[in-house]
């Protein structure tokens, strides 16, 4: 059965933030330990947590990781997959031990953030891909799907994530004064409900034969073929970038932020040098699954979207 409309009696909707309310500041200072606890509401509402005074600290000898002569140039980032493998670096092995080391640091201190931040997702996260982002954001040119400093929510061409959200850790660890700067965009629904109308069901059959061709990683969903529109529709629409509501914020060196990327629209106009983990939380594990995107998406559109149901 397909969810109800998204409207409280008297067709009123669940309240959403806009872009200049999406950002709450907290004061913790430590990842494993702080007095924040009991976040899930806010995440899942599509806000941006900004801990402003919870620096990742580089170890003596790490600083000289933070320069982009250690990626490889085939990747934005140098990532530790799940599988353990480190990827787009580059460097003679010792030192790649070492730059390794600095990323797993990374992913468990994250891992240990997200314990505390989150109780309701505890033994419901899976640890995804862990990186360093060491390119200046202004002197990427990219094509304009891949263009990150467009509004955008996270949707992956060759990786369909079948309804299971993105919760993603970042840290700002530039050396010196250097902000990340974002752009944060209207509510979830409120995007959905705008673009609506100019998605397009995939042509049948597509789906097989893009997993047959090893295009993607497993069978895409009527879901993933939305988000991916989305995606699209809001990075070709010029007017939308300009004109669409959306407030600027920046994040200070030594400071952390947690969002659901797939939900928050975002765009990232300036920094260097940056650490992100990311988890993977199936939207039944949230504390209120409807608003999940695939939950958002299946009462905007009145139709299911093909995500199996998970297993146990």
């Amino acid at each position: 059965m397909m969810p109800g409309p998204m409207h409280l009696p008297g067709g009123r909707r669940p309240a959403q933030p806009t872009p200049q309310q999406a950002l709450r500041d907290f004061d913790d200072t430590g990842y494993a330990q702080g007095p924040s606890r009991h976040l899930e509401h806010l995440l899942e509402a599509g806000c941006v947590l900004r801990f402003a005074r919870m620096p990742f600290v580089l170890r003596e000898g790490e600083a000289r990781f933070l320069d982009p002569r250690w990626s490889n140039g085939q990747a934005k980032n140098i990532s530790l997959r799940e599988s353990g493998e480190l990827r787009g670096a580059q460097g003679q092995e010792a030192e790649l031990a070492q730059l390794r080391a600095l990323i797993e640091r990374f992913a468990q201190q994250s891992a240990q953030l997200v314990e505390r931040l989150f109780p309701q997702y505890r033994g419901k996260l899976r640890a995804g891909n862990a990186s360093l982002r060491p390119f200046e954001v202004e002197t990427r040119h990219r094509s304009w799907r891949q263009d990150d400093t467009r509004l955008h929510v996270d949707a992956f061409p060759s990786n369909p994530m079948r309804g299971v959200r993105l919760l993603r850790v970042f840290t700002n660890v530039h050396p010196g004064q250097r902000a990340r700067q974002w752009r944060v965009g209207e509510a979830f629904a409120d995007f959905a409900e705008r673009f609506a109308p100019r998605l397009r069901p995939a042509f049948p059959g597509s789906a097989r034969l893009l997993r047959l061709l090893r295009v993607t990683k497993a069978l895409r969903t009527p879901y993933d073929e939305a988000m991916l529109q989305l995606h699209d529709l809001a990075k070709a629409d010029l007017d939308y970038q300009r004109d669409a509501p959306q407030a600027a914020v920046d994040f200070a060196p030594g400071s952390t932020w947690v969002v659901f990327s797939d939900q928050v629209l975002h765009a990232v106009m300036g920094g260097q040098h940056m650490m992100e983990q990311t988890f993977y939380l199936h939207p039944d594990d949230q504390l209120v699954p409807s608003t999940a995107p695939l939950r958002v998406l299946e009462r905007v559109l009145g139709r299911d979207l093909g995500v199996p149901a998970r297993h146990p």
